[in-house]
This record gives structure tokens, C-alpha cells and sequence, in this order.
């Protein structure tokens, strides 16, 4: 059974992290003074959960997160910096603070460190998350302590419930696009001149006109999707917003 530190001080650490060709220590005073940061822990840089679900939802959250008073966005893990490192920009997770806590001792002293051992894993890190406010513990969500990589309470969402549960999420959007296309322009100005956030996915880089004729039944460009829904092309989409 794991126990809540809710109330109490994150543990004081040193972390070693390698910054291009120089090592610089980061520590926890300077991670946690003065700022509130949500910290999401987990067993291990590429793993399955971690890659396609729990890192990935909370780097496309920070806006929402920063705009409710958020600085900063932390993924701890029992891993070396170098790993970490080649993990954040395996994912292009450029909103998220990747801390290698390669001793263990943040997570030991956050009483979360367990034994992997029979997946070769050795030590690592228990799966939760918390907010933490100028270095103490205001809420933690921890996952359940049963067999496996349970992972059901320390995800962006449930966090992001807790923090602003007025919010309402944004649908998903998503533009299939090419180099070069100037209506492919027109519709991204049009979303970001309603405020709304979308991914992009470039033709030649991301897809192909094949993956586009096989979701849309189009080889033209843009193609927009709007929760699930294709809306169509950039006059379809103008009209679409009004």
C-alpha cells in the first residue's frame, strides 16, 4: 500500500542532467520554489503506457494546464539523462521538463520506488502524479497497488479535473496538409484566429495521398477533421466556423 504525501515536502534532490556536451545539476529547490508544477512519475522512458498515453496527453495539455496556473509540467522517471534525453525528443515533448532521477532517490523519498525485478527493470518508479505547490504536496493520484502497470487515476485528464473541473475540453482537430499549399494556410489562420488548437499532419512527411484517399475518399488538400468528423477543405471549413 502506498501512502499520500499530501501536505508535505517534496523530497530535497540533486538532479544530475546532461544539457548538449555539459553536465549541470538541477535541484528540486529550483524545480519546485515558488511555482506550481504538476509532476507525473512513471516505470520507464519508452515503454508502452508511458510513450503512447501518459506523456503524450499531458504534453497536449500545457496550454490548458498553464492557462490555469501551471508553470511547469514534470515527467520523473528511474532513468538516466541520456535516455531521458533521447526519449524527450523521441516524442517531440517540448512542453514537458524531463527529470532523470537516475538514483532513485526522488521517488524512494516520495515513497514510490518498487522492485521490477521480474521484468528486468530493477528499481523504478511506482505510475502517479500530483500537484505540487511552492515545493509541497497539495494532491497526489496514485494508481492502485495490484499486479501489473495499472494506470487509470494518474492521467492528464484526471488531473486536469481536479485543477479546473469547469473546463471543457476542445474537440480534437486535425489538418491533413502539403508544402507549399496556400489554402492549406488559409485554413490553419482561420482555426488560430478562432483560437483553436489543431495538429497538423503534412503530406510526404507524416502521411500519404494514399493514407488521405483512404480517410477522406479526397487526394486534395487541406482536409480538415473536427472531432471526428471531416469537414472537408478550406471553404468547407470557413463555412463549418461561420
Amino acid at each position: 500500500m502506498f501512502t499520500s504525501k499530501e501536505g508535505q515536502s517534496v523530497p530535497q534532490v540533486t538532479f544530475p542532467t546532461r544539457k548538449g556536451d555539459a553536465w549541470v545539476n538541477v535541484t528540486t529547490e529550483e524545480l519546485f520554489k515558488d511555482k506550481t508544477v504538476i509532476v507525473f512519475s512513471l516505470p520507464g522512458a519508452f515503454t508502452p503506457t508511458c510513450s503512447s498515453s501518459h506523456l503524450p496527453r499531458y504534453n497536449e495539455l500545457h496550454s490548458v494546464f498553464k492557462e490555469n496556473g501551471v508553470d511547469d509540467i514534470l515527467c520523473v522517471s528511474v532513468n538516466d539523462t541520456f535516455v531521458m534525453n533521447a526519449w524527450k525528443a523521441d516524442q517531440e515533448a517540448e512542453n514537458i521538463t524531463f527529470i532523470p532521477d537516475g538514483n532513485g532517490e526522488f521517488t524512494d523519498g516520495m515513497g514510490m520506488l518498487v522492485e521490477k525485478n521480474d521484468i528486468g527493470f530493477g528499481k523504478r518508479s511506482w505510475r502517479y502524479s500530483m500537484l505540487v505547490k511552492n515545493g509541497v504536496v497539495e494532491k497526489m493520484f496514485i494508481e492502485e497497488d495490484v499486479a501489473g502497470d495499472p494506470f487509470n487515476v494518474s492521467d492528464a485528464d484526471t488531473m486536469l479535473n481536479y485543477l479546473a473541473p469547469e473546463h471543457k475540453e476542445q474537440e480534437s482537430i486535425t489538418v491533413f496538409t502539403k508544402p507549399g499549399c496556400p489554402f492549406c494556410v488559409k485554413a490553419k489562420q482561420n482555426l488560430i484566429d478562432k483560437g483553436l488548437n489543431y495538429e497538423e499532419v503534412v503530406l510526404g512527411k507524416d502521411a500519404t495521398t494514399v493514407s488521405l484517399r483512404a480517410i477522406t475518399g479526397r487526394t486534395t488538400v487541406p482536409q480538415v477533421f473536427i472531432g471526428g468528423k471531416h469537414i472537408g477543405g478550406s471553404e468547407e471549413l470557413e463555412t463549418f466556423l461561420g
